[in-house]
């Protein structure tokens, strides 16, 4: 990892209010080669992405200024609905990540997105339990059961949106004793026992380990996420910006996330 690397902070702010439904289409232009002679590029690249990236974004960063000598990317990972509160509201931001195409079409929406974004892998939904199983949960309908600790994402995080789909189209409806605004936070009430049960992506399971079990569930294919990816307006890195944006979806960076878990868009 370069040694220039830091993690930006993420902001504390008030979440906006109204989701706008949307979808981002695709970028057309061919990626640039991690390989080769190195670019010419210089600066500091800040990218927002949502916090079920975190690993994969770090190594994708890792190998951009492997090919770049000249760049250093700073990365902002949360929940993506606070992401998009926190550009709207001027946060510095150079590329947005998203962990699904309405949060996307919001910050499209207000105008702070350059050009068409584009969906780079998709992810779904599985059971995290402590090591062991403790409250014996083998199915997405014993998140039900009476007495069981149930955590999801809120309603506006794509995990907690992802969570509803999967509500309705079973019929079960859950009462979760925590909504947490990002899908790391769910995480992190179950591996220390704090629940029973969370609703995470299938790869924040595999990033996990031993700290926690997962149980997927058959339903979990009537919630896909597509995460797509774009510049954001104003950018005084936009070039830079689009050289990453083309990197995580060429077939570099594609296996990087595939390596995660992450499916192809």
């Amino acid at each position: 990892m370069k040694p220039g690397r830091r993690l930006a902070a993420a902001l504390v702010l008030v979440l906006a209010t109204g989701l706008t439904a949307g979808c981002a289409g695709q970028a057309g232009s061919s990626p640039p080669s991690a390989e080769g002679a190195p670019s010419a590029a210089s600066g500091t690249l800040t990218v927002f992405a949502a916090a079920s990236l975190t690993g994969t974004f770090t190594a994708l960063a890792d190998q951009f200024e492997a090919a770049h000598p000249g760049v250093t990317v700073t990365l902002n990972f949360a929940g993506s609905a606070d992401l998009v509160t926190q550009i709207t509201e001027g946060a510095p931001a150079d590329v947005f990540a998203a962990a699904d195409t309405k949060n996307m079409a919001r910050l499209a929406d207000a105008g702070l997105v350059t050009g068409k974004a584009a969906v780079f892998a998709t992810n779904t939904l599985e059971i995290a339990v402590p090591p062991g199983n403790p409250a014996q949960i083998g199915s997405f309908a014993d998140l039900a059961r009476p007495g069981v600790a149930v955590v999801t994402c809120a309603p506006q995080v794509p995990c907690g949106a992802a969570a509803a789909k999967i509500e309705e189209a079973t019929g079960v409806s859950l009462t979760p004793v925590s909504e947490e605004n990002a899908v790391t936070d769910v995480l992190g009430k179950v591996s220390s026992r704090e629940a029973d049960a969370g609703l995470v992506y299938v790869t924040d399971v595999a990033a996990a380990g031993d700290s926690v079990q997962g149980i997927p569930f058959p339903e979990s294919d009537r919630a896909v996420n597509s995460y797509p990816i774009g510049v954001v307006a104003g950018s005084a890195q936009a070039a830079l910006g689009a050289s990453f944006a083309r990197f995580v979806t060429s077939a570099a960076g594609r296996k990087i996330l595939a390596a995660a878990g992450f499916g192809a868009p």
